[in-house]
């Protein structure tokens, strides 16, 4: 007996000094609230797979009461939005290259006619189809009942006439690795570089070797390029590895330019890089960089639209997926890859991911300073 009491007094004795260590360490104490909290919001607030208001645009080539009537109709099921007009359907198809719009409603020159005729199809649906829950979602237009102001309405539902014929471009096939594989070159850039980089500048200190680099020349921004530089490369191989297998194992077409691919890349790269950077000139430790560079990551995976829709999401969570680089460089490899786009055409993706890398790097560099303390 005598024995287990001192056991236990020992247990209870490690088991204060670690509460202590717990108390001290803010970070960890802050995350011992902050991950079920943020997961909690996230996952209860922020995540949808009930895809609503999807952005639209409309090529109303009728110009008819009833052409608009339809219209409404379409925005009155909450599946869309209609954010924009276009003059052609050319239009539209280039605004779903650019994907500025996830679905284009084309109402024909002779909607008037189909409608007093009873045709079966009276108008058309394009949707960007990459993403299968999107495409599904979309899908519920086109059974979307014919009202009765339209000519014909009781003949056209008791032929179980459609009002909308649906084209899905980009991946008709709905194959989940179409979608999932271009996604996964910054899912994987953005866990593994944020780390590699997290640890850089708490290692050198760890080390020991901050007290070479303090006594040597190296200016401060020339220390923080020197640090990112070589991952650029291991970024690089990673992003081509990932293309290789997907082209060749699960068959993902490459519909876009490689150069624009690897631009964007690169851009995407650095701005990853320089957010380890930052947080590895916050944390002290080693530890507290890989629970840094957690909390970090868990955001960009639920928010930027890898694993659920971005449109489902509330507009407080799409904001705050904006600031992250993740979500655009999403955008920018689906649309050259899946999509066929130019990196010009995805400009209102590449500059935000210009301005991180550049708020990014500077901040570090503030932060770091070449002294021991």
């Amino acid at each position: 007996m005598m024995r287990l009491r001192r056991s236990l007094s020992r247990i209870a004795a490690i088991a204060r000094k670690e509460f202590r260590h717990l108390r001290r360490d803010r970070l960890t104490g802050g995350m011992v609230a902050g991950v079920p909290l943020m997961m909690t919001v996230l996952f209860g607030y922020a995540i949808n797979q009930d895809i609503r208001h999807l952005r639209a645009g409309v090529a109303d080539l009728a110009g008819t009461q009833s052409a608009r009537l339809l219209v409404q109709d379409a925005q009155a099921t909450q599946v869309i939005d209609v954010v924009t007009a276009a003059p052609s359907v050319q239009a539209l198809e280039r605004m779903l290259v650019a994907g500025r719009i996830s679905v284009g409603i084309v109402i024909p020159a002779d909607f008037e006619r189909r409608a007093a005729h009873g045709d079966r199809v009276r108008a058309q649906l394009l949707v960007d189809g990459g993403d299968p829950i999107v495409l599904a979602a979309a899908r519920g237009l086109v059974a979307l009942p014919a009202a009765d102001r339209f000519a014909s309405a009781a003949r056209a539902r008791a032929a179980g006439a459609p009002l909308f014929e649906l084209r899905a471009y980009y991946n008709p096939e709905r194959r989940s690795p179409v979608h999932i594989v271009p996604a996964l070159c910054g899912v994987i850039l953005t866990l593994t570089l944020v780390l590699f980089t997290a640890v850089a500048i708490v290692r050198e200190r760890e080390r020991g070797n901050l007290e070479l680099l303090i006594t040597t020349p190296v200016q401060t921004p020339e220390l923080m390029l020197g640090k990112i530089a070589p991952y650029v490369l291991i970024g690089y191989a990673q992003v081509t590895l990932i293309l290789l297998l997907g082209r060749f194992v699960f068959g993902v077409p490459i519909q876009g330019s490689l150069v624009d691919l690897y631009l964007g890349t690169g851009i995407f790269v650095a701005a990853a890089l320089t957010l380890g950077l930052l947080i590895s000139t916050l944390a002290q430790t080693q530890f507290q960089a890989f629970q840094m560079a957690f909390v970090t990551f868990l955001p960009q995976i639920l928010l930027s639209g890898f694993m659920f829709p971005f449109d489902g999401m509330p507009a407080p969570a799409r904001w705050l997926a904006e600031v992250l680089p993740l979500t655009h460089f999403l955008r920018i490899v689906r649309g050259i890859i899946l999509r066929g786009a130019t990196l010009g055409e995805l400009w209102r993706d590449v500059w935000p991911l210009l301005l991180f890398f550049s708020l990014a790097i500077t901040l570090a560099t503030l932060r770091f300073r070449k002294r021991l303390d």
